[in-house]
């Protein structure tokens, strides 16, 4: 069973990874805070008003505020920003939020791609084809929350609609998270720098319904 000390860990060591390998250039190392009813939530220690992400606002808006706040663990060399929560109880886990909002501010990259083009970093984002959107892995162990196939308790939310809701086999740790953000976002810096990243192999159990495995949904790895 993996526990709320073994997730902080997680996010420590990847953090000092990333920092280590010039992929970030600002940080917020994870906290642990007790809440009321006995939780134990492990966030960033920079935190602002959250609530601007469900709000009805422009990409735009959304991204300068969680910047402004720095309300991230990590802040891309790009200008992405990562955000990873956990909420455990007893050492059970609760619910999570794991959320990429890369950088809508481009335009320096894109104008002039000959400067960065050489540049592995930055070689993923100087297309000017390139749509922004944010992505968030959501996990609720709530009964009351669940609806099988319409609210999974582990689910994908891609570009902020609020009914998107893609079932994923299982919670993700902070390793899953970053190796698909790396892997898919940042794939040429990946591929050369992936073997620097500190591996966990643990994993959380299954919490997919039967129902949910008989749609398009997001399996992680064994």
């Amino acid at each position: 069973m993996l526990e709320f000390k073994a997730i902080r860990k997680q996010i420590e060591t990847l953090t000092s990874d990333i920092i280590k390998l010039s992929l970030c250039n600002h940080q917020h190392y994870p906290s642990i805070t007790p809440s009321p009813g006995g939780f134990i939530d492990i966030s960033f220690s920079s935190q602002g008003d959250l609530s601007i992400v469900l709000k009805n606002q422009p990409y735009k808006e959304i991204y300068t505020e969680l910047d402004r706040t720095q309300s991230y663990n990590m802040k891309m060399i790009d200008g992405a920003l990562i955000q990873m929560m956990y909420r455990f109880k007893d050492n059970i886990l609760q619910n999570h939020r794991l959320a990429f909002f890369p950088s809508p501010y481009l335009d320096e990259f894109q104008n002039n791609p000959e400067i960065y083009e050489d540049d592995e970093i930055f070689a993923d984002i100087i297309m000017k084809n390139i749509v922004i959107f944010p992505l968030r892995f959501d996990y609720v162990a709530n009964d009351e929350i669940f609806r099988e196939l319409d609210h999974p308790r582990s689910h994908l939310t891609l570009g902020q609609y609020m009914n998107c809701r893609i079932p994923v086999t299982a919670p993700l740790t902070p390793f899953a998270f970053i190796d698909f953000i790396l892997r898919h976002f940042y794939n040429t810096a990946y591929r050369k720098y992936s073997v620097d990243l500190t591996v966990f192999p643990e994993r959380f159990p299954d919490t997919i319904a039967d129902a949910e495995r008989g749609i398009i949904h997001l399996h992680l790895p064994l």
